[in-house]
């Protein structure tokens, strides 16, 4: 079957696969491109997998400023070589990680940044409010993991809906990103300031 080439640069823009990946994968299901999209997206899954435990020293330090002056965002997003760094998608990638801060306050880039202790003490605040409720022991367990879960999508910038795509998280645009360009991607740390905080 014949696959236009708006097709194959479609499915190349949102996969950042290559364009014969995207030609074979559009012929293999008929130019079926819901069903390519899927089976791109879980190729370049496994493929962030592999390359999240190579070095990245690379990157970008962003600064965004948002319009007033009122909130200031530095965010260090690296990737494994100079090249990769000094790309316009990587820049673009970079700033839209500052706009996501700048909008979302998240506290932490991932759950295994919280400190064991702010953990614990969350789990008894929300336990102690369940128990308060006079819930019982499970329902209590199950409304602390709940809540933990909500916490963590709030304060933790991978685990945020992205605010442009709210259908990915930021953890989905950086394996984006991973597969886009061939490396390793990782946000190494930020920092938000608020006038008056």
């Amino acid at each position: 079957m014949n696959v236009s080439a708006e097709q194959i640069k479609k499915l190349r823009e949102q996969t950042g696969a290559g364009v014969l990946d995207a030609k074979r994968t559009l012929e293999a299901y008929d130019g079926d491109f819901d069903k390519a999209l899927a089976v791109l997206k879980e190729k370049g899954l496994k493929v962030a997998a592999k390359k999240a435990e190579r070095v990245a020293k690379q990157g970008v330090i962003e600064a965004y400023v948002h319009a007033g002056s009122r909130i200031g965002v530095l965010v260090e997003v690296n990737c494994e070589t100079d090249f990769v760094a000094a790309t316009p998608e990587f820049r673009e990638l970079a700033h839209d990680l500052a706009l996501q801060i700048a909008a979302t306050k998240p506290t932490y880039v991932a759950v295994e940044d919280i400190p064991a202790s702010v953990i614990a003490e969350r789990r008894k605040v929300f336990a102690d409010a369940a128990i308060a409720e006079g819930k019982s022991p499970d329902v209590v367990e199950k409304i602390v993991t709940g809540k933990m879960e909500a916490f963590y999508d709030e304060a933790c910038l991978l685990r945020q809906s992205f605010i442009r795509d709210e259908t990915m998280t930021i953890r989905n645009l950086i394996q984006s990103a991973i597969a886009k360009f061939g490396e390793n991607i990782v946000v190494r740390r930020f920092a938000r300031l608020e006038l008056g905080e």
